[in-house]
C-alpha cells in the first residue's frame, strides 16, 4: 500500500477484523438515535468542518446537513483556486444547501494563525454561534525519520496538531460564554500502529489524541465535551482514488463510516468527553455489526 499527501483526509489503515462491517446508513442512524419522526438531532445548531472539501470532511458537513446543522465548510480548496485533486469547499457547500441546510464556504489552511483566526470571527459574523466544531484536515508526509527535513516535519504538526489546537482556541471562548460545545479531533489507527514511514503522522495523531484527553477533563465544567475519531478501516476517499486509479476498493469503506461515526458523537450528552473511540465502537454501541 502506498501512502500520499493528502492535505484533507485521514490516512487510514486496514483491521482486518472490522473490513467489511455492515454500513448504517445517515437515515438509519438517525432513526436510532432519536426515533424515526424525531426532530433532527443538529436542527438549529452550526457546525464548523475542516478539510471539507473532498472524503471524510465532505461526507460529515453532508451527513451533519442531514442532521439539520448548517455548515461551516472550510479547507483550502476553492472553484477560485482548485487543486489538483478533485473536491472544492464551494461544492460541498451546495450539497449542504441541497439538503435544505445554509452553507457557509471559508477558504482556511489551519496552520495559518491568521486565516483561523478569520474562520472564527466570519462563522461568528455569519451563526454567532458554533456548536460543534469538527478538526479533520489533516497531511502526511511519508519517509523515514531520518531522510526527513525538518520543514516536513513541521509542516505535519502544524497542520495536524498546531491546527487543531489553533481552531480550538479561537472557538472555545464563544462556547465556554453559551456553556455548550462539542469538539471532534479525527485522528488514526496510526496513532498506535507502527507502519514504515509514517513517523510524523504518527506522532502528530497521538499527540491529538492526549489533547483530546486533557481538553476533554478540564473543558467538562464549561459543558463543552471533547472526543476523538480514531479510524480504524480502510476508506476510500476521493483523493486516495484520484492517486490510486483502478485499485481493488472491494474491502473498502466510503467516508460516510467516518461521518456516521462522527454524528453518533457529536449527539452525546456533553459529559461524554474525553474519549477515543473508533467506527467499530460506535457501530457496537448502535448495534450495528
Amino acid at each position: 500500500m502506498q501512502f500520499f499527501t493528502d492535505r484533507h483526509s485521514s490516512i487510514i489503515l486496514p483491521n482486518d477484523t472490522l473490513t467489511g462491517t455492515a454500513r448504517l446508513t445517515t437515515d438509519s442512524l438517525l432513526a436510532m438515535m432519536c426515533g424515526v419522526n424525531a426532530d433532527r438531532p443538529l436542527l438549529g445548531q452550526v457546525a464548523v468542518v475542516t478539510g471539507a472539501s473532498r472524503g471524510i470532511g465532505r461526507a460529515i458537513a453532508v451527513d451533519f446537513a442531514k442532521a439539520g446543522a448548517d455548515i461551516v465548510v472550510s479547507a483550502r480548496t476553492t472553484e477560485a483556486a482548485p487543486a489538483a485533486l478533485p473536491g472544492t469547499i464551494d461544492e460541498t457547500a451546495r450539497l449542504v444547501e441541497a439538503e435544505g441546510r445554509r452553507a457557509l464556504p471559508v477558504a482556511c489552511d489551519v496552520s495559518k494563525e491568521d486565516q483561523v483566526a478569520a474562520l472564527a470571527e466570519k462563522t461568528l459574523a455569519e451563526f454567532s454561534r458554533c456548536d460543534v466544531l469538527v478538526n479533520n484536515a489533516g497531511i502526511s508526509s511519508p519517509a523515514p525519520f531520518h531522510e526527513m527535513p525538518l520543514k516536513r516535519w513541521d509542516l505535519v504538526m502544524n497542520v495536524n496538531l498546531r491546527g487543531p489546537v489553533m481552531c480550538m482556541q479561537a472557538f472555545l471562548p464563544s462556547m465556554m460564554e453559551r456553556k455548550s460545545g462539542a469538539i471532534i479531533n479525527v485522528s488514526s489507527m496510526l496513532a498506535e500502529a507502527v507502519y514504515p514511514g509514517m513517523v510524523s503522522y504518527s506522532v502528530s495523531k497521538i499527540a491529538l489524541e492526549k489533547l483530546t484527553e486533557y481538553t476533554g477533563l478540564e473543558l467538562k465544567e464549561y459543558g463543552i465535551a471533547v472526543n476523538a475519531l480514531r479510524i480504524e478501516l480502510m476508506i476510500a476517499s476521493e483523493g486516495w482514488l484520484y492517486r490510486n486509479p483502478g485499485a481493488d476498493l472491494s474491502q473498502w469503506e466510503r467516508p460516510e463510516a467516518a461521518s456516521e461515526a462522527s454524528l453518533w458523537m457529536a449527539t452525546q450528552p456533553r459529559d461524554w468527553t474525553g474519549n477515543v473511540v473508533t467506527i467499530g465502537d460506535v457501530r457496537e454501541k448502535l448495534g450495528g455489526r
